[in-house]
C-alpha cells in the first residue's frame, strides 16, 4: 500500500485540488467570456455582418455590371445598325448622283448636237445664199456674153458648159 499512498501523496490526485483547480477554472471561464470572448464574438460578429455587406455589394455590382454590359451591347447593336442605314443612304445618294451627272451629261450632249446641228444648217444656208449670188452673177455674165455675140446653140452649149466648169473651181 505504500506505494500507492506515496504515488497519492506525492503526485497524487486529491479531490480538493480537482476542485479548487475546477472553480479557478470556472472563473477563467467567466472572465474570458466577459472580457475576451465577449469582445472577440462581437469582433466576429462585425466582421461576419461586414463580410455579408461585402458580398451583398459585390453582387449587386455584379448586377449591374451585367446590366451595363447589356445596355452596352444593346448600344453597339443600335449603333451597328445605325452605320449599316448611313452606308445604305450614301450608297442610295450615290447612285442617285450618278444618274444626276449622267442626265447633265446627256442633256449637255443633245444641247452641244442641237447647236451644231443649228450652225451648220446657217452655214449650209449661207453656202447656198453665196452659190446663189455667183450663179446669179455668172447668169449676168453669161447674158452678156450672149448678148454680145449671138452664138449658135452648139456655141451657146460650150459656153455654159465652159461656165459650169469655171463656177465649180470657184467653190
Amino acid at each position: 500500500m505504500l506505494t500507492v499512498e506515496f504515488a497519492l501523496g506525492a503526485g497524487g490526485f486529491a479531490a480538493g485540488d480537482m476542485l479548487v483547480q475546477l472553480v479557478v477554472f470556472l472563473v477563467l471561464l467567466a472572465l474570458l467570456k466577459k472580457y475576451a470572448f465577449g469582445p472577440l464574438m462581437g469582433i466576429m460578429k462585425q466582421r461576419e455582418e461586414f463580410i455579408a455587406n461585402e458580398i451583398n455589394a459585390a453582387e449587386e455590382k455584379h448586377a449591374e455590371a451585367k446590366k451595363l454590359a447589356e445596355e452596352q451591347r444593346e448600344l453597339l447593336k443600335q449603333a451597328r445598325i445605325e452605320a449599316q442605314e448611313l452606308v445604305e443612304n450614301a450608297k442610295k445618294l450615290g447612285e442617285q448622283q450618278k444618274e444626276d451627272i449622267i442626265q447633265a451629261a446627256r442633256a449637255e450632249a443633245e444641247r452641244l448636237k442641237e447647236a451644231a446641228k443649228k450652225e451648220i444648217e446657217h452655214e449650209k444656208e449661207q453656202a447656198v445664199a453665196e452659190l446663189r449670188n455667183q450663179v446669179a452673177s455668172l447668169s449676168v455674165l453669161i447674158a452678156s456674153k450672149v448678148i454680145e455675140k449671138e452664138l449658135n446653140e452648139a456655141e451657146q452649149e460650150k459656153l455654159i458648159n465652159d461656165y459650169i466648169k469655171e463656177v465649180g473651181e470657184q467653190l
